[in-house]
């Protein structure tokens, strides 16, 4: 079993790191989803309704209602403005979240490159060790062996 290195902390402080810009990201793409998906909503509201007040001036519409009409199309086009402009800055802070996300991978994936190649210095140096001491082993088995007298 291989001991914990001191580098294992960062590794898991990174993973850690990692994880939550991946939460925050899937928040972010949630809220671009869904603020994409009101503006669709409005978008077709006001084409509804733009056919809406088509139709009834087709048939004659007193200049009161028209003027309502008009009004409310108003409010419609700025409510689709604003929501174009939050779905605009949903869309910027997703990219940031997907920079910040890449980020931590990256930052993770180095870490993990470094525990690797210590890891497998540790090891080499180990194998090292047992040669070594396998030789000497070998080596004063020999020298027993020669020290001793033949009969």
């Amino acid at each position: 079993m291989t001991r914990k290195l001191p580098l294992d902390t960062l590794q898991e402080l990174a993973r850690t790191q990692k994880e939550e810009a991946a939460r925050r990201l899937g928040l972010l793409q949630s809220a671009q989803v869904s603020a994409h998906q009101k503006l669709d909503l409005l978008l077709q509201y006001r084409h509804d309704y733009a056919q809406q007040l088509q139709s009834l001036m087709a048939h004659g519409l007193p200049a009161s209602q028209w003027r309502n009409f008009n009004n409310f199309l108003g409010t419609l086009d700025g409510a689709i403005e604003q929501q174009r402009a939050i779905l605009k800055q949903a869309g910027l802070r997703l990219d940031r979240g997907r920079g910040d996300w890449q980020h931590q991978a990256r930052r993770l994936n180095s870490f993990d490159t470094l525990a690797d190649r210590l890891r497998r210095q540790e090891l080499a140096a180990q194998a090292k060790r047992e040669q070594r001491d396998s030789d000497e082993r070998a080596a004063r088995k020999f020298i027993d062996r020669a020290a001793q007298p033949n009969f």
